[in-house]
Formats: C-alpha cells, structure tokens, sequence
C-alpha cells in the first residue's frame, strides 16, 4: 500500500478540526478522486500526503512506509521526491522556458549529467504529446498546454504517486477530458493518481475509486458513481 491512512484527524494550520476518523488508501495504478465543496478539506487531506500539513492524531498515517505523525522535515523533502504534484494554476516558473522549467526540478533533485537531463525532458514531453516546446515561454501556450507541462514536471522523478489539486478547474470542458484521459493513462503504467475535483461529469467518463468529503467526514462514494 503506497498509502495507508486509518482513523486519521486532518486539521486546518490554525488548529480547527475539517477532518475526522479519515481511513484512505491508495494502492499502485490506482486513480481515485476526492470530491467534495470548497472548504471541506479535500486540498488539506493532500497536503498531509505530502507533508505540508503536519498530522497529529492517527491510528496509522503512512505514505511509502514513512510515518507521517513522525516525519521530520528533511526527510518531507524525500518523500516529495516520490511524488508529483499539479495545481489549479500550474505553477510553472514564468520567466523561464519550458526547458528550463524542467531542468530546474531535475537538478534541484539532484541531477547533474547534461545528457541525461536532456534525455529525460524529452521523455516527459513525450509522455505528454508536447514534443518541440522546449524553447516556448509559459505565455506562448494554452491553458491545456500548461498543464500539460506542469503533468510532464511531475514525472520528472517517476513518482510513486501523483496528487493533482483541481487540475481542470481552469480548462474549457473539451481541454479538461484531456487532462483526465492522460491522467488515466499515467494510471494504467502503476503510478496511482489522486485527483480532487468538482466537476462531478468526469467522474462518469474516466472511472476510478471515489472518496468524498461531507460534514467534516472522508467517505467512499464508489458505489455511487459507478453507472453514472
């Protein structure tokens, strides 16, 4: 299990309870959603996972075998290097290309070889049908082409896991199907994918394991979605 969550209490950084008694997990190849409305806790669940925000009640609270009631703040920044994570407004760095963007994770993680950095920007890009946009600025492309770019920085590190906090909610319908079908095909080579949403439609054309967040509980949802 990648992770492993039981009876876990998700607090805001002031201290206010938004969840109680969470069990989750997600399991290789996995691709779950979270849904729920604004302020019931979904973004604050993702960021125990990876390590933002510190959880102090749990049964069990594991992320790749790391007790996260314990973990210390060097070792979050080894753990992110297991994950791969995408927001709402892609959070690619403006004033550099898209090359550059790339390269900049790949040697803050420790990188150093030309070639093989080199080598895997072209990979990514290539995972994500964005080949020949090296040289391009963030401006020069869409809304749908950044994301895109902000998906192929979170395989830089072949993540174990890849947590994406409303990654359609600024996309045209058609671009955001998009998003979503590679999200399932990142899915399908063993990376679990965890995405929270509110656009309810998705979860009917791009099936996976449902999680909902309701007056201040985690609940599975599944079922519910199943035939929709």
């Amino acid at each position: 299990m990648l992770i492993d969550y039981k009876n876990v209490t998700v607090s805001h950084d002031d201290g206010d309870v938004v969840l109680d008694g969470v069990d989750f997990h997600a399991a290789e190849g996995e691709f779950i959603y979270i849904i729920g409305k604004v302020g019931s806790g979904k973004s604050s669940l993702l960021r125990t996972i990876y390590g933002e925000l510190e959880i102090d009640e749990a049964d069990k609270a594991m992320v790749f075998e790391r007790d996260m009631t314990k973990i210390r703040r060097k070792e979050v920044q080894m753990l992110r290097r297991e994950l791969g994570i995408i927001f709402q407004d892609f959070k690619l760095l403006t004033d550099r290309s898209v090359r550059r963007n790339l390269e900049f994770v790949l040697k803050a993680t420790g990188w150093k070889k030309k070639d093989e950095i080199e080598k895997r920007i072209a990979e990514v890009l290539r995972d994500v049908k964005m080949e020949g946009v090296e040289d391009k600025m963030p401006h020069e492309l869409s809304g749908g082409e950044q994301q895109r770019i902000a998906i192929a920085r979170s395989l830089l590190n072949s993540p174990k896991v890849i947590l994406a906090d409303e990654p359609t909610g600024n996309l045209d319908p058609e671009t955001a199907d998009n998003i979503m079908g590679l999200f399932r095909d990142i899915s399908a080579t063993g990376t679990a994918v965890i995405v929270t949403t509110h656009n309810i439609a998705m979860l009917g054309k791009f099936h996976g394991v449902v999680y909902q967040c309701k007056d201040g509980k985690l609940t599975e949802v599944t079922a519910d979605y199943a035939e929709k």
